[in-house]
């Protein structure tokens, strides 16, 4: 059974930002699809720097490294190690100019190599999820003193959701903690999956239930992605809100 991806993807400035420092790409070549969202931070315009950056080094990074890459540790070794190169070259950057000291960025990403399976694998505290059978389910853990508070049992994850640790970010990219490169999970894929890329401008306003309630009633792709960052706005997010959404189709 043949497969395909169809891509929606929307990015806002939103209600209270002067300026976006989240970045969304979404590359389609003959054998690979790449999607990432990424959300920067720093003063004045280093965040919009950082995830800009992340979005132009992590495909070019995975082009140069999937094409050699034969087997499933050999792929996730080159999404691991392109998300590390964007890492070394943001605390290059940071070094360098001053006005860029302590920029940094998430990342989460989505690869697929047109076969069966995607790969996903992010830093810091934006989101990929899937949708199946109309069951949501969280794919990449969050790098936030709050989460690791939940990983370390002192709190609860329901506790985790309004801590005042809940946005402070212990690894992200301009950060030493990169180390080797995120987890890398591979995600059986079927049609009719939907994969919710995103940045805590949505995640942090619309809840799990609510999210996947809108997708399974939206099921035009670019539709639904607008259709996310607006109900982020509306929810009263006060930060820049992107969103990729992923639907997986049968070639007919």
């Amino acid at each position: 059974m043949a497969l395909k991806l169809n891509v929606g993807k929307c990015t806002l400035l939103g209600n209270y930002r002067e300026n976006n420092e989240d970045a969304i790409e979404v590359k389609h070549y003959p054998d690979l699809d790449i999607c990432i969202v990424a959300d920067g931070m720093g003063g004045q315009a280093a965040g919009e720097v950082a995830s800009k950056h992340a979005i132009e080094v992590i495909p070019r990074e995975l082009r140069r490294g999937l094409s050699q890459a034969h087997g499933v540790d050999q792929i996730k070794s080159v999404i691991r190690r392109s998300i590390v190169s964007a890492n070394e070259e943001i605390i290059q950057m940071s070094n360098l100019d001053r006005e860029m000291k302590n920029m940094g960025t998430t990342v989460v990403t989505a690869v697929w190599r047109k076969e069966n399976e995607i790969y996903i694998a992010g830093v810091g505290d934006s989101r990929a999820y899937l949708i199946r059978n109309g069951k949501i389910e969280q794919l990449t853990v969050d790098h936030s003193l709050a989460q690791a508070l939940v990983e370390a049992k002192t709190i609860s994850p329901a506790e985790a959701k309004d801590h005042r640790f809940k946005n402070v970010l212990w690894k992200y990219l301009g950060t030493r903690e990169v180390g080797d490169g995120p987890d890398v999970k591979i995600v059986p894929i079927m049609p009719g999956d939907r994969f919710i890329l995103c940045t805590d401008g949505l995640t942090g306003v619309v809840g799990d239930d609510r999210i996947v309630q809108f997708v399974l009633s939206h099921p035009d792709v670019q539709e639904c992605a607008d259709g996310l960052g607006q109900l982020a706005l509306d929810s009263g997010s006060k930060d820049n809100v992107s969103v990729i959404v992923i639907e997986v189709a049968e070639v007919k």
